[in-house]
């Protein structure tokens, strides 16, 4: 088994060291290819492919670690893509990115780069995970690397093209209560803000939501001591009875909507792909 292991944080953060150590310690087969600069906020993009402007690789040695390590000038999801191209050996099997630095739930796991590289192999027909961990004032790697290996033989065994979201406490791994599979939360535990206007510039900060999630929500469920686990899917089509795939459009037809409770189906390939 095969684990390709990336983040957004970029390649020197302790973060995907200790997931890299964890995982092959674990008895799998580790590769590591991630951004050679932080990457965070960059969701599913690649970025610019062109063969005039190749991208960077370089390698890393990551202490404690066997496997080989690259860095590359690239976004986590375009890693995803050096691997399933073998860039780096063979394809791998699964790919887990992480730990990244901050909790990535509710709506904003759409731009995460540590989700976007969960999204990027299961585009590809690969397995993947996004494992990310709550700031404290200390930072436990070792538990959000532990509650990964406890999850990764059952997506190994799992369905084809299975993409998880994982959000850990940052507490010691005795004090952590269990896992718990949460939906999404409607807003995450920060938002972006626009602290100033200049005539070149624009500076952001960022600020507490005040939001109080439901406890069956991912950010609900980490905030009550559990790690949380969300399936995802990345690219979904939305149907009604008047927008059916082949179907003319017609001004007057009800546009479908997944907030109307329209039908939402997997593309194609989801489905018929081995």
């Amino acid at each position: 088994m095969r684990i390709l292991i990336t983040n957004d944080d970029g390649i020197q953060s302790p973060g995907i060291q200790e997931l890299s150590r964890h995982i092959e310690s674990a008895g799998y087969e580790v590769v590591v290819v991630a951004p050679d600069h932080d990457a965070s906020g960059t969701g599913t993009s690649l970025g610019r492919i062109s063969s005039e402007e190749p991208v960077k690789v370089s390698r890393h040695s990551i202490p404690g670690l066997r496997a080989e390590a690259y860095g590359i000038s690239g976004s986590p999801a375009l890693c995803v893509v050096t691997g399933y191209l073998e860039a780096f050996g063979p394809v791998p099997d699964v790919v887990v990115s992480g730990i990244n630095a901050g909790l990535n739930t509710g709506r904003s796991t759409l731009h995460s780069g540590t989700v976007g590289a969960a999204l990027a192999a299961q585009n590809f027909g690969l397995q993947g995970i996004s494992v990310s961990l709550d700031g404290s004032t200390e930072w436990h790697w070792e538990t959000a690397a532990q509650i990964a290996v406890e999850i990764l033989p059952s997506v190994v065994a799992g369905p084809i093209r299975g993409a998880f979201n994982v959000n850990v406490p940052g507490l010691p791994r005795q004090e952590v209560v269990g896992i718990r599979w949460a939906g999404l939360a409607k807003f995450g535990s920060v938002r972006s803000a626009i602290s100033s206007v200049g005539a070149d510039q624009l500076d952001f900060h960022l600020v507490e939501t005040g939001y109080l999630p439901d406890e069956t929500t991912d950010l609900g469920t980490v905030r009550a001591g559990y790690a949380s686990i969300t399936s995802l899917h990345g690219a979904v089509e939305v149907w009604n009875a008047d927008a059916k795939a082949g179907k003319k459009f017609e001004s007057s037809c009800a546009l479908p909507g997944a907030s109307t409770g329209d039908t939402l189906s997997p593309a194609r390939s989801v489905l018929e792909d081995s």
